[in-house]
């Protein structure tokens, strides 16, 4: 039941998160106006803004002007919803799990900003930056001090790739790494790091070989940052202990 409500929450927050990832790079506020069709204006109402469900009521399909709406919507809904869901079965029902529910939410966030716009907004980063400080305050890493040391070697390493490839890394790529170096420390953050380069050239090949990566074109890099990171923060451990077994033996 306690991950029913909690999937349900998810797929609430997911909904908010599609605002604030929407409109904050777009400096429009999250509170007002309410919500409405892109298209023609349409005020949704409240039967309208289930979460997941109205999509698929309303067949993907603005009532006010009949246009198609985009499925990006139910799918951060539901993405959110599973991501809360699964989180206490990965990092249990202690108070760390504050910590991933607001990494996953980040994440989400920035998903949908970087998708949309290519821009990780500086206020979202700035807002969760302040949070995870009070969370590490109350669930320290240890030792505490990594915290300060992943924060530093995640902005350092990111900014010298990003000199050294002439602007392959954008500002927002390297000060999203500085906050996540602070929340997961030294070690997870080089192998989020890892994961989110694997997974990024992985997808960018196989987007040049199906046609719909063209050479060339930058592509969002903070959804792979979001995916790598949690990774290595959820399974990090095992993955290394299953990598010096299988070649250290």
């Amino acid at each position: 039941m306690i991950w029913i409500l909690i999937c349900i929450l998810g797929f609430i927050l997911g909904s908010f998160y599609n605002v604030v990832g929407l409109r904050v790079p777009a400096g429009k506020s999250i509170v007002y106006p309410g919500s409405s069709c892109p298209t023609c204006g349409h005020k949704l109402r409240a039967w309208e803004l289930i979460p997941v469900l109205s999509y698929f009521i309303q067949r993907g399909i603005c009532r006010g002007c009949q246009s198609r709406i985009s499925p990006l919507y139910p799918s951060i809904e539901f993405l959110t919803g599973v991501l809360f869901a699964t989180a206490p079965l990965v990092v249990g029902w202690s108070l760390e799990l504050i910590v991933a529910l607001t990494l996953i939410s980040l994440f989400i966030i920035i998903f949908v900003s970087d998708l949309a716009y290519m821009i990780i907004p500086d206020k979202v980063l700035l807002f969760f930056a302040g949070l995870f400080l009070l969370e590490r305050i109350f669930v320290p890493l240890t030792p505490w001090w990594d915290s300060l040391l992943g924060a530093a070697v995640g902005f350092v390493l990111l900014l010298v790739i990003a000199l050294v490839s002439k602007g392959g890394m954008g500002g927002g790529d390297i000060k999203l790494f500085a906050v996540i170096g602070f929340v997961v420390g030294t070690k997870t953050l080089l192998l989020s790091f890892f994961f989110s380069t694997l997974f990024g050239a992985l997808i960018g090949i196989i987007g040049m070989a199906l046609g719909f990566v063209k050479k060339g074109k930058p592509i969002p890099f903070g959804p792979f940052i979001a995916a790598g990171t949690l990774v290595a923060y959820y399974f990090g451990e095992s993955l290394m202990e299953m990598y010096l077994q299988l070649f250290f033996r």
